[in-house]
Order: C-alpha cells, then sequence, then structure tokens
C-alpha cells in the first residue's frame, strides 16, 4: 500500500484523483502544514524541500520501497508504474509533458500568489499582488480555454492523462483564483467531466487534512 503524505491542498488533490483513477490502494498520511508538520525529520528525510505531497511505495521498480517528492514527478511515476493516463507513443507522451510542465511552472504557482495575497492586509501591497498574479491567472486559464476548444482532455484523446488530473487539482480552486468558469466555457466543459467522473469525486472526497 502506497503512504500517500499530504494535505488538503490543490497538489494533493493532484494525486489522491490519480491514484482514484488508477485503482492503487494507498493511505492518507496526514502532514499537517498549519503546524509545521513538513519540517518533520521523517518527513523531510524523503521529501527534502519541505512540500507536499510525497509518497512511499513499498512496491516501487524491481520490489523495492521507492519515494517520490514532487506532485508531477509523483504523477508521472504513478503513470509509469501502472501504465495508465499516460501514453506509450513518444509524439503523444510529449503533449502530455508540455501540459504538466505548463501546469507545475504556471497554473500553479501564479494562482497560488493569488491565494497568498488574498490573505494580506488591505493596501497597496495587495492590490498590486492580486492585480498582477489575477492577471497571470486569468491569462492562463485563457490560454487552457483555447487548448480544450474541441477537445475533450487536455494533452490526449479518449480518456484523461496525468496533465488533466494536475490541471484539475488547480482548477478546483477556481472560485479562490476570482475566475469565473462562465468566462472559460471550454474550461468550464471540461472541469464538470472530470470532476462527474467517480473515480475522481472519490479523490476529491477523501480526507486529507
Amino acid at each position: 500500500m502506497i503512504e500517500f503524505y499530504t494535505w488538503n491542498t490543490p497538489n494533493g488533490r493532484k494525486i489522491s484523483a490519480a491514484l482514484e483513477e488508477m485503482g492503487l490502494p494507498y493511505a492518507v498520511k496526514p502532514v499537517d502544514i498549519s503546524k509545521g508538520g513538513q519540517f518533520d525529520p521523517h518527513f523531510l528525510s524523503f521529501s527534502p524541500n519541505n512540500r507536499i505531497p510525497a509518497i512511499i511505495d513499498p512496491d516501487g521498480p524491481g520490489g523495492r520501497t521507492i519515494t517520490v517528492f514532487e506532485s508531477g514527478a509523483i504523477l508521472l511515476y504513478l503513470g509509469e508504474k501502472t501504465g495508465r493516463f499516460l501514453p506509450k507513443d513518444l509524439r503523444a507522451r510529449v503533449e502530455v509533458y508540455e501540459w504538466l510542465m505548463w501546469q507545475m511552472g504556471g497554473f500553479g504557482p501564479m494562482p497560488g500568489q493569488v491565494h497568498h495575497f488574498l490573505m494580506q492586509p488591505d493596501g497597496p501591497a495587495k492590490e498590486y499582488g492580486l492585480k498582477r498574479y489575477g492577471e497571470e491567472t486569468r491569462r492562463l486559464y485563457g490560454v487552457l480555454d483555447r487548448r480544450l476548444a474541441g477537445r475533450d482532455f487536455v494533452a490526449t484523446a479518449g480518456e484523461p492523462s496525468v496533465a488533466d488530473f494536475a490541471i484539475l487539482g488547480w482548477a478546483w480552486r477556481h472560485e479562490r483564483h476570482r475566475v469565473d468558469l462562465a468566462e472559460v466555457p471550454n474550461v468550464r466543459r471540461w472541469y464538470a467531466a472530470m470532476m462527474a467522473r467517480p473515480a475522481t469525486q472519490r479523490g476529491f472526497e477523501v480526507a486529507l487534512s
């Protein structure tokens, strides 16, 4: 059984949705980031950047235990392990890589800054931060909306890929990003379809904290 170290955040939800979709047995190990749990020496021993999520898989390559930190790396590992949601064809796989990196490099860090500045005291710094990062977040939603025009999934046909789970984890917080999905109808359609998947629903309902 995979030990899943996490908290109720977008990056945590990426992995819980993927684990449910892949049908892998796992046990949630909450890491209370509000109380400094991410600095626990045991957690740091396999997640050196003191960030959730991370996993310990006792049935890793060659039947030996493996640890994986960083949500994108975890998704790629799980896709390789199960042979699901990660195309075998290199040309198709490159598109999954592209959109996974797009999420990791932008559609996560930028809305994450919106989260940060929303919690700051009213004043010029808050206004500046929300304007700067809010505009960039809305631009990224626009990029995603154009990508999803005429497509069911972000990077592959027929079924989602690990990139869809990665992006979904952050789109889940669209209201907090101050983004109305009515303004990005392709994203709204994709989001509703993804959230209607029974396994994905379980991934978003499981207690992570």
